[in-house]
Order: structure tokens, then C-alpha cells, then sequence
């Protein structure tokens, strides 16, 4: 005998573990049963793409720190690397190796909120307090770079704004075993935790054919066996003259990308015992940059790995200081797009276990 029930529809935010209040779902429910979810987006659009038509390069590199607020580097970064591409502009090596050692220090910091807060969604409140304290140590270290703490304004055309004072890399060097521990002590707590495991093995799977098709990347598209990371496959900054691993994994599901995530944290600390044991001595920290950037008429599109994935920043010149045209190419936005597959058929109780899983910081969704 099958019971009949009611059709329900229920709003799920606005809300979200990393980016509070940006992000809404609503979900159909048969009973605990999702039948039908709709992701609804622009909570926090900020016309980032068309303010920059109005800015120039160098003005447009703050508004990039706020379209993922937890991995502002990396966005500074990806912009003044397409620039760089279209000038055909060369970098100093020290600038260049500055550039390098705080975009995987971003990596780490974002990846720790990320273990943190999902944690703390699906029932423990211990994690969180412990990532957010080591984390804290690479903020410091931000701020003693740059003298901000999540919006940093440190990239600029041609290199970077300010030079490591002194002692900072002996900072990043201490940073590196003790973070070796504590991501042993964070497998223990968590990892092979019964209650953790039921939670998330499992959960939101899918294959490698399925992440192809909605242009997945980062995490989400290494959990399926797809060995891709742009660090590896396209080459930028000095990553080709250091030895790492892109952590791959078969099994698709949410406990496989929480395992990549701390691969990759393992992955980070490696590049960065190499970039701190070869940093040059001396060297400038501005390329021959002009004055006033005027790349040339044309076209091009830059592409990074971020920690959620490819970013890339596509720019149209007319020879002028402003940009044409400007668009980015935001992972979580893309990643985003799988979710009604992976929810629907699942329980309630399953809905932030996938929404954490798939990592999306909305933030950078409404630019």
C-alpha cells in the first residue's frame, strides 16, 4: 500500500555556509524527496564585467578581490595575467616568485574555509575553530605583505605592488611543517570518522562524461578520474619548474573531492618548500610596465587554477587605458550549474552535504 502525499515547495536560503545570504534554492519535495530543484542567483550583483568598461586595467584589480573573497589573489592574479599576454610583457623573476608563493598561500586559506564551514553545515563545530586558526597565520601573513587581510590589491601589470619585508619568507618557510601537522591532526579528527562518512560517501556522484558535459573544473572534475589542472596541462607563472602532483580520484561522489581538497593542501605546502628554498635574493618587483596600460588592439583569453577551479579572463582592446570588453569565466557559476542534477532524487537531509561538496562560493557567481 503506497502513501499519498502532498507536493511541496520550499525555499532554501537565501543562504550559504561560505557567502551568507547570496544564494537561494528551491527545491519540490515529495515528502523528504527532492522531485525538482532551482537554483536562483542574484542576490549580490555587482556589474563587475560592465564597471570595467569605465576603469582603467590597474582601477579594475580591486573589484576582482570581491568576486571570491576567500581567493582574492588568485583573481588579482588571472586579470593582470591576460593583460600581461596581450602587452607581451616580462615579468621579473622575484615578482614572479612573490606572485606564485601567495597564490598557493590563497589556495591552502581558501581550502581551510572550505573544510571549516562545510563541517560545521553538516554537524561539527571543532573543525571549523581549528581551520580557522591556522588559517589566520596566512591572513597575518597577507597583512604583513600588503596591510589588508581578505581584499588585497596586491597584483599589478608587470608584477606586484609591494616587496616581501624582511623576514617574510622565513615566515612562509616555519608555515609549511607546521601545517604538515595540523592537516594530519584534521584527517584524524574528521576523516575516518563513522558518522562523517555516512554523511558524505557516497553522496552526489556522478562520472567523468557527466563533469565534462556541464565544463566542471578544480576538485569536481578530478573526482572522476579526469587528471586536469591548469598548473600542469597549461603552464603559467613558474609553475613548470617545480615537482607536484594533481591529486586524482575515480569515485565522484562528495567524500572524493573532500579527500582532493586536502590532497591539494598537501600539494600547495610541496610547491611552496621549492618556491621558498629557490626565491631570489634580490631583483625587482616591477616588469617595464608603462605608466599608463594601453595593451594593443586585440583579443585574449588568460585561464588559471583557482581553488574551485578554471578562472579565466577573456578581454576585447581598442588600444585605449579601458577595456572594450571584459568577461571572466567564474568556476563556481559553472560548477554551479550541476546541482538540480545531483539533487534531485536525494533526501532533504542530503542537500547541504552536495551543495558543500560541489564547493560553491556565490560570491563570484553574480559578478
Amino acid at each position: 500500500m503506497s502513501i499519498r502525499t502532498e507536493e511541496l515547495l520550499l525555499n532554501v536560503g537565501p543562504q550559504h555556509p561560505s557567502t551568507h545570504g547570496v544564494f537561494r534554492i528551491v527545491v519540490k519535495l515529495d515528502g523528504e524527496i527532492i522531485t525538482q530543484a532551482d537554483p536562483v542567483m542574484g542576490y549580490l550583483h555587482r556589474g563587475t564585467e560592465k564597471l570595467a568598461e569605465d576603469l582603467t586595467y590597474t582601477q579594475i584589480i580591486p573589484y576582482t578581490d570581491r568576486m571570491d573573497y576567500v581567493s582574492a589573489m588568485t583573481n588579482n592574479y588571472v586579470l593582470v595575467h591576460a593583460v600581461e599576454k596581450l602587452m607581451q610583457l616580462e615579468i621579473p623573476e622575484r615578482a614572479e616568485f612573490l606572485r606564485l608563493i601567495v597564490m598557493e598561500l590563497q589556495r591552502i586559506a581558501s581550502h581551510m574555509v572550505w573544510w571549516g564551514t562545510y563541517l560545521l553545515d553538516i554537524g561539527a563545530m571543532s573543525p571549523f575553530l581549528y581551520a580557522f586558526r591556522d588559517r589566520e597565520i596566512i591572513i597575518n601573513l597577507f597583512n604583513e605583505l600588503c596591510g589588508a587581510r581578505l581584499t588585497y590589491n596586491y597584483m599589478r601589470v608587470g608584477g606586484v605592488k609591494w616587496d616581501a619585508p624582511e623576514g617574510w619568507i622565513q615566515k612562509v618557510r616555519d608555515f609549511i611543517p607546521y601545517m604538515r601537522d595540523k592537516l594530519e591532526e584534521y584527517n584524524d579528527l574528521v576523516s575516518g570518522n563513522e558518522i562523517f562518512l555516512a554523511r558524505i560517501k557516497g553522496i552526489g556522484k556522478y562520472d567523468a562524461e557527466t563533469a565534462i558535459a556541464y565544463g566542471l573544473s578544480g576538485a569536481n572534475l578530478r573526482c572522476t578520474g579526469v587528471d586536469w589542472d591548469l598548473r600542469k596541462t597549461q603552464p603559467y607563472s613558474l609553475y613548470n619548474r617545480f615537482e607536484f602532483d594533481v591529486p586524482v580520484r575515480t569515485g565522484g561522489d562528495c567524500y572524493d573531492r573532500y579527500l582532493l581538497r586536502l590532497e591539494e593542501i598537501r600539494q600547495s605546502l610541496r610547491i611552496l618548500e621549492q618556491a621558498v628554498e629557490q626565491f631570489p635574493a634580490e631583483g625587482e618587483i616591477m616588469g617595464k610596465a608603462p605608466r599608463v596600460i594601453r595593451p594593443p588592439e586585440g583579443e585574449v583569453y588568460a585561464a588559471i587554477e583557482s581553488p574551485r577551479g578554471e578562472i579565466g579572463c577573456y578581454i576585447v582592446s581598442k588600444g585605449k587605458d579601458k577595456p572594450y570588453r571584459l568577461k571572466f569565466r567564474r568556476p563556481s557559476f559553472v560548477n554551479l550549474q550541476i546541482l538540480p542534477k545531483l539533487l534531485v532524487g536525494e533526501s532533504m537531509t542530503n542537500l547541504i552535504t552536495i551543495l558543500g561538496g560541489v564547493d560553491i562560493v556565490v560570491g563570484e557567481v553574480d559578478c
